[in-house]
């Protein structure tokens, strides 16, 4: 979104954001792509670069709609990236002056270890085990018909 809104002049802003928005607002997976392709097209006209950083993006912002959409609004949020950056940082604060790279490593690899457990194993779980269920289960049925034969093969004329 950033780097959308660098391109956009302040009093258009407003609109595109609301625009863009629109797309990850959408109830499911088929609407989420329809209305991708009705914003890119919406902003073609106005807003040619914009469009084309939106459709050159398509795969990474449409990422989030192959998952549940139970664990949607985790995909968007940074607030777990927030909360574990603030974490390093209050941890390394205390140290003040590292004496080499690999002792700012481990430091780093253990608050990423003990978040990772604490995600795990907590009662209140990032993604819940119901929605993990959801996930295997969507991915299960995803591997069954990559597995299926689609179609006959063409038979040779002659």
């Amino acid at each position: 979104m950033r780097n959308v809104l660098a391109r956009v002049n302040k009093t258009n802003t407003p609109m595109v954001i609301a625009a863009i928005q629109t797309i990850f607002a959408q109830p499911d997976a088929t609407s989420v792509r329809a209305q991708f392709e009705r914003i890119t097209a919406t902003l073609e006209s106005e807003f040619a670069d914009i469009a084309g950083m939106l459709d050159g993006a398509r795969e990474d912002l449409l990422a989030f709609a192959s998952f549940p959409e139970a664990h949607w609004r985790k995909i968007w949020s940074t607030n777990p990236l927030e909360r574990l950056n603030r974490e390093i940082k209050r941890r390394s604060d205390v140290v003040g002056v590292f004496p080499n790279d690999a002792s700012v490593c481990r430091l780093v690899t253990a608050v990423v270890l003990e978040t990772h457990d604490e995600w795990a194993v907590a009662d209140r779980r990032y993604l819940s085990e119901i929605s993990m269920a959801e996930l295997r289960k969507l991915e299960s049925a995803r591997a069954t018909i990559k597995a299926e034969p689609t179609a006959e093969p063409p038979a040779l004329a002659g």
